[in-house]
């Protein structure tokens, strides 16, 4: 599908990879791993030809369509879920417009024998042809289908896309790509954001996907269940292996280790040989001999060892004064946006030195409550904090707040004080940059440089409360265990809230999970929790409840007769629906096929088109229907 050769990047002189090859086929789903800043993202900006190549070619078969999902979304204010998602039916949407403004002309006009008239005629066809060909008649229900298997509402179809979370708004621009029928999906940190749901529905969907797919993600259960193959960018050069992540790890380093092996071995060789060298240089006799040893050498191939590129940053979050016993008191605690009811009379006493994880699906209120905490959102009932707490806040989209019109130095200069201005630029290469980088613009960074950014400028004001919100995003590997170590050794109040259990574990003592606008408390760590709930992860939760639905509705079916009754009359009109449909597209098919034999005698009809148009909408209409008694049937079964 797409073959990399020679393909060179550089910025500032400085190469991001070079002369790197590799071929992309169907069913290949490829981890593209590495560093941040090692260039992931940029080489799938080349990739879907969103930037160009400094050298190097990127050859694409005929035809071959590529859908990118960008690490940072950027829809147009206004438009409603629906609208949104119609955007990926261009083609569709073009046409739409192209036969609405013929209908009108037609509407207007009176010349029917006019040359222009016919022509506006035969348009129609071709172009309502066309329009049936690609789906014209069948993407309204196709959107709302994936929308839905998405986890949206029908209620949420005609709201603003700007009321929704990152994470929702994600589900988007997912469902876009899949309704484009792409060939390469290339995917950059499609994760983050997303709950634990979501991260389920899309690795089914990858699996079974035919096409060709690149995915960035610094998720390791993620990559392990959806890679077949992993290439991994690290100082320029590509290691490419067919293996998800976790035997990549293992395979690279037993080649590595391979590699020392037979390194050592040749340094004893070429150590030997230059010993007799040495020997025989001085003698006549033997002199022939030491120049047959020296043009072995030169001909030798010397083997290199693989290089790693274990720069990582140092964190240390600083601690301020001592806090009161209690950190926070909640009671009777409440939080609606408009209609929707997020919280609902909760109670929390969160104590000095505990360190808390609050878990649950997207929406269920667990960012929420931690705005609150910090004094972010207005509530009812109360939220009171304790003596002296001062909190360092994370928040899941922190990176936003940077301003991109700032270099990496201006922004720490100016959220620094009197005291520690002289230590930003050792704070900063803490961070991983240092010399000219430091002078690199905000908008420039790639998503995890603007975190560890965004955490460099924590530890320009101490506290002794710790909240975080979704901290690992956009961070590579060895970054979140940094991230990890550095909570490990914090000596205050932590709360943290991530759908990420590696991450998690062996960092909380308490979990509180978000459900149903209500918290429930288990006193022990991330595993406790899950043992508590019998699963092994994240992902088996989801599982387990969907299933538990399933089960309840199918109980609900055989013991309640008004569900019965329910089930029969549903059933009925689906029939009925289900043969009208099938009438309709007989007599629509059969008036095609009578405009391709005679098209003038078949227009010459009376009232022809109002008639035409009027089937096909009917047929449109009755497809809403079907769809609407489909999904009222799976509410029941």
């Amino acid at each position: 599908m797409l073959n990399i050769h020679n393909l060179s990047v550089s910025f500032g002189g400085e190469y991001l990879f070079e002369e790197i090859a590799f071929r992309l086929n169907a069913g290949d789903r490829v981890g593209l791993i590495g560093k941040n800043g090692a260039g992931k993202s940029t080489l799938l900006k080349l990739l879907s030809k969103d930037m160009p190549i400094d050298s190097g070619t990127i050859a694409t078969e005929k035809n071959v369509k590529i859908g990118f999902l960008r690490q940072d979304i950027d829809f147009e204010q206004g438009r409603t879920v629906l609208e949104e998602a119609y955007h990926a039916f261009e083609e569709i949407k073009a046409l739409e417009f192209k036969l609405d403004r013929i209908n009108h002309q037609l509407a207007e006009r009176t010349d029917y024998e006019s040359e222009e008239y016919h022509k506006l005629m035969v348009d129609l066809n071709d172009f309502t042809h066309h329009y049936e060909i690609i789906g014209g008649y069948n993407y309204q229900g196709e959107t709302e289908k994936i929308l839905q298997g998405l986890g949206f509402k029908r209620k949420d179809f005609d709201k603003n896309t700007d009321t929704f979370s990152g994470g929702w708004r994600m589900r988007i621009e997912i469902a876009k790509l899949l309704l484009q029928s792409n060939d390469v999906l290339l995917l950059d940190e499609p994760t983050n954001h997303l709950d634990i749901e979501s991260i389920i529905w899309l690795e089914q969907f990858l699996n079974n996907y035919t096409g060709a797919v690149v995915i960035v993600s610094h998720d390791k259960m993620f990559l392990d269940n959806v890679t077949n193959r992993t290439i991994e960018i690290s100082l320029g050069r590509i290691y490419d292996y067919n293996k998800p992540y976790s035997q990549f790890l293992k395979l690279r380093s037993e080649i590595k280790e391979q590699q020392l092996n037979a390194q050592k071995n040749q340094e004893k060789e070429i150590q030997q040989a230059e010993r007799l060298i040495e020997k025989f240089r001085a003698k006549s006799t033997k002199a022939s001999m030491a120049q047959s040893l020296i043009k072995k050498l030169d001909k030798m191939e010397r083997i290199e060892v693989d290089k790693d590129d274990n720069s990582v940053m140092n964190l240390r979050f600083p601690i301020s004064i001592t806090p009161g016993k209690v950190i926070a008191e909640i009671n009777d605690l409440s939080k609606s946006y408009g209609d929707n009811l997020v919280l609902k009379n909760i109670d929390l006493l969160l104590e000095r030195d505990s360190k808390t994880a609050f878990v649950g699906q997207n929406g269920q209120g667990k960012s929420t409550l931690a705005k609150i905490m910090v004094g972010e959102l207005e509530h009812e009932g109360k939220c009171k904090l304790g003596h002296n707490v001062q909190i360092g806040y994370f928040a899941q989209n922190q990176a936003e707040y940077l301003d991109g019109r700032k270099t990496v130095l201006d922004t720490m200069i100016d959220a620094a004080n009197e005291k520690n201005r002289s230590k930003v630029r050792d704070i900063l290469g803490s961070f991983l940059f240092s010399g000219e980088e430091v002078d690199k613009y905000v908008k420039v960074l790639s998503g995890g440089e603007r975190n560890r950014l965004a955490l460099a400028k924590m530890l320009l004001q101490p506290f002794n409360v710790l909240v975080m919100d979704e901290p690992t995003n956009h961070l590579d590997i060895k970054s979140k265990n940094v991230l990890k170590q550095a909570l490990q050794r914090f000596e205050g109040t932590l709360i943290l809230i991530s759908h990420d259990r590696d991450f998690l574990q062996g960092l909380t003592n308490k979990v509180y999970e978000f459900r149903d606008r209500k918290i429930k408390e288990y006193l022990g760590d991330i595993d406790y929790y899950l043992e508590q709930r019998k699963v092994a992860d994240f992902r088996a939760i989801e599982r387990k409840k969907n299933n538990t639905v399933k089960k309840v509705k199918t109980e609900k079916q055989l013991n309640s007769f008004e569900d019965q009754k329910k089930l029969k009359s549903l059933k009925n009109k689906l029939s009925a629906v289900e043969s009208k449909i099938s009438t309709l597209e007989k007599e629509i098919s059969e008036i095609d096929h009578s405009l391709l034999m005679d098209y003038d005698a078949t227009i010459a009809k009376a009232n022809f088109f109002d008639s035409y148009q009027g089937k096909k909408k009917s047929l449109e209409d009755l497809m809403v229907q079907w769809e609407e008694i489909t999904i009222s049937l799976e509410e029941i079964i």
